[in-house]
């Protein structure tokens, strides 16, 4: 288990550091459930990117400065955009099969989405993250140098501070296989965390299973600096059905003309932004919020009956389907949505390369903070950031010493003092509390005194967990938990140093936004350790 390079996740930032790395890097992949069982393959919309002659570089960054509500990096934006063309055409060149239109400049379709100024947006019908990630895994699961490692979980990483040793550098990391519940050591000269986000702290969200906070989580408790956590990403239109868990009704649906309306049919969003249906998102779930609270509703309607049927079924083809199974016919009827928990906008602190506060430790994805995302995600460059930074961190680990790894043996997971787990119901009773707790007091508004609140339960909750973690053989729900717990604490923590509203972040006790737009960083605090 000794690997040039360790990548903790599957999606398209994972799969892309992989891939530009493989024919010249022994790498494995650890994945915590099967390869595809990510966010990436979940993703509809797609990738933004300047593809048209009609759109520009400054339009595109302008786009998602003015999305990140002042809190974007301007290089870090202006950088991943630039090298947004050369992604794409790197997906096209290994055969994504993106949907095409004869008569576009590029042979393409683009589509357009909420606080994009052009049409900007590369897909493959409504299921472009399924066909990038089912392209791209199936390519790396026939490289000879790509070992793929599935059900197993990263548990934590290996730092000099854990061995005692000199410096500020991670040597790899431990994985609980989940069959045998074994725990293994991985050595690796780099480790990549593309974890993806956290939404599943949340009790709705359009999510998998799988966005449970693991590579922040560790990356926080290694030393990495994490910021900008207070703004989550709630997408305004989640569909709204007791068997659908977690169907998300594309943005791209409001794009070609969906309109949001109230259960009478009257249209809502101009009373709340002059760009009605196509503002950005966190206009757009707050108004959702507003009329759903105002009017006590359990949701609203996304109506695109007026498009014809085949063009449903052309565009959103899954949607369509999905819908219809539901016993909603789109093209007849409007599609009930509420807001929910959909992308975690900060995260580990990276440079554009993906370097972390920890040498040989990069974070890429929704995992990492590059600053592209600022207070608010401008639809559809999730993407295409996992790309850029995926390629710029696999260009810097390829730039590298390959024998650059100190000859060290890393010490094994010691189990000697532990039991097995007396009483489950401990796990999954504190994971319900923790995510009801998260939508309740820290969802899309804020006040002062619900995030005291959930400070305050957090706190007991941690205390609980850190003793059922010490004292019990550890499992995938109990990781999944304690890496929870630590992500809401940086969310809580962090929304309530923000004395203002900005972006996804609103409090009704500061509803202002103060001049000067400044990122929230947290920085670990370790307890000085005795000399032995």
């Amino acid at each position: 288990m000794n690997f040039d390079v360790a990548i903790v996740g599957s999606g398209l930032a994972g799969l892309t550091v992989a891939l530009q790395l493989a024919d010249t890097h022994r790498v494995v992949i650890i994945c915590k459930r099967a390869m595809t069982q990510g966010a990436s393959d979940w993703a509809q919309g797609g990738i933004a990117a300047v593809l048209d002659s009609g759109d520009s570089h400054d339009e595109h960054t302008q786009d998602t400065l003015v999305a990140g509500a002042g809190l974007c990096d301007d290089s870090a934006t202006r950088y991943i955009v630039e090298h947004g063309r050369e992604a794409i055409q790197w997906l096209i060149d290994r055969g994504v099969p993106f949907t095409r239109d004869d008569q576009a400049e590029l042979g393409y379709h683009l589509t357009r989405e909420g606080g994009h100024s052009r049409r900007r947006i590369i897909h493959a019908a409504d299921a472009t993250g399924h066909a990038v990630v089912s392209t791209l895994s199936e390519q790396a699961r026939q490289h000879p140098n790509i070992t793929i490692i599935e059900d197993h979980f990263a548990v934590d990483l290996i730092t000099s501070r854990k061995l005692g040793l000199p410096g500020n550098r991670c040597y790899g990391l431990y994985v609980l296989e989940d069959a045998s519940g074994d725990v293994q050591t991985i050595t690796a000269t780099h480790t990549v965390l593309a974890t993806g986000g956290a939404g599943k702290v949340y009790l709705y969200t359009t999510n998998p299973d799988t966005a449970t906070g693991d590579g922040i989580a560790m990356a926080w408790r290694a030393g990495c600096r994490v910021s900008n956590m207070e703004f989550i990403q709630f997408h305004p239109t989640c569909l709204y059905h007791p068997y659908a868990k977690s169907f998300l009704i594309s943005e791209a649906v409001r794009g070609e003309g969906g309109l949001l309306k109230l259960p009478d049919g009257t249209r809502f969003m101009p009373e709340h932004d002059e760009r009605a249906e196509l503002a950005p998102r966190d206009v757009v779930a707050r108004a959702i919020d507003f009329e759903m609270k105002k009017r006590g509703l359990d949701y609203v309607h996304l109506d695109i009956s007026h498009q014809p049927e085949s063009f449903l079924r052309e565009h959103f083809p899954t949607i369509h389907a999905r819908c219809l199974e539901l016993g909603i016919d789109i093209a007849r009827e409007p599609i009930p949505v509420v807001p929910a928990a959909h992308y975690t906008c900060g995260g580990v602190v990276t440079d554009t390369a993906g370097r972390t506060d920890l040498a040989n430790l990069y974070a890429v994805g929704e995992t990492g903070c590059t600053g592209l995302h600022g207070a608010n995600r401008l639809a559809s460059n999730s993407l295409l950031e996992c790309m850029v930074i995926g390629r710029a961190a696999a260009l810097d680990i390829a730039g590298q010493d390959k024998a650059g790894q100190p000859d060290i043996a890393l010490p094994q997971w010691d189990e000697s003092r532990v039991a097995d787990a007396d009483e489950e119901v401990v796990v999954s009773h504190n994971w319900d509390e923790l995510r009801r707790m998260m939508w309740n007091y820290v969802g899309i508004v804020r006040t002062s005194k619900r995030l005291e609140r959930a400070q305050h339960r957090i706190t007991l909750l941690r205390e609980e967990i850190a003793e059922y973690y010490a004292n019990f053989r550890v499992t995938r729900d109990l990781l999944e938990l304690r890496n929870l717990v630590e992500v809401a604490s940086l969310i809580v923590d962090s929304a309530y140093s923000r004395h203002e509203s900005r972006g996804l972040h609103f409090s009704r006790d500061y509803p202002e936004t103060l001049p000067k737009a400044l990122p929230t960083v947290m920085q670990p605090v370790f307890k000085r350790e005795r000399a032995k």
